[in-house]
């Protein structure tokens, strides 16, 4: 009874593996989604679909950077890349998420669910992996 749970020993290279993880994931699923999306409703939401996926996934790495970033510092170590790198491609790549949404939304008119499914689709990934991590 006293054995404590696997979250509660989660480590920085756990935690490093569970984004990697979740990021493969949400690959996979963009293509598949892309995939089902093309077959049933047109190549159009299939390209919403996988402009929104790329935003999540790109938004993942990020905050994967910085988290390594932050860790790093708390440690006390050398961080792998410089503070100024990780904050100029952490608000590059917000610019990047903005504009790839507006021209998604300009281009593609017509319902933007399949954008908004491709940008949920990192949460669906994060607790996939998660769910799989707690029961094991």
């Amino acid at each position: 009874m006293s054995e404590t749970p696997a979250l509660l020993d989660f480590s920085d290279a756990d935690l490093k593996a569970t984004l990697r993880r979740a990021l493969k994931l949400t690959a996979s699923m963009a293509v598949f989604g892309f995939g089902v999306l093309d077959f049933l409703f047109g190549w159009k939401p299939g390209v919403q679909f996988l402009a929104g996926a790329a935003v999540s996934g790109t938004g993942l790495y990020e905050w994967q950077q910085l988290i390594e970033l932050m860790n790093a510092k708390l440690d006390n170590q050398q961080p792998p890349r410089s503070t100024a790198w990780v904050l100029t491609m952490f608000f590059l790549r917000l610019g990047f998420a903005a504009a790839v949404i507006y021209v998604t939304l300009k281009c593609f008119k017509g319902p933007f669910y399949a954008l908004v499914a491709g940008l949920g689709l990192v949460a669906v990934s994060l607790l996939t992996v998660v769910a799989r991590q707690s029961r094991s």
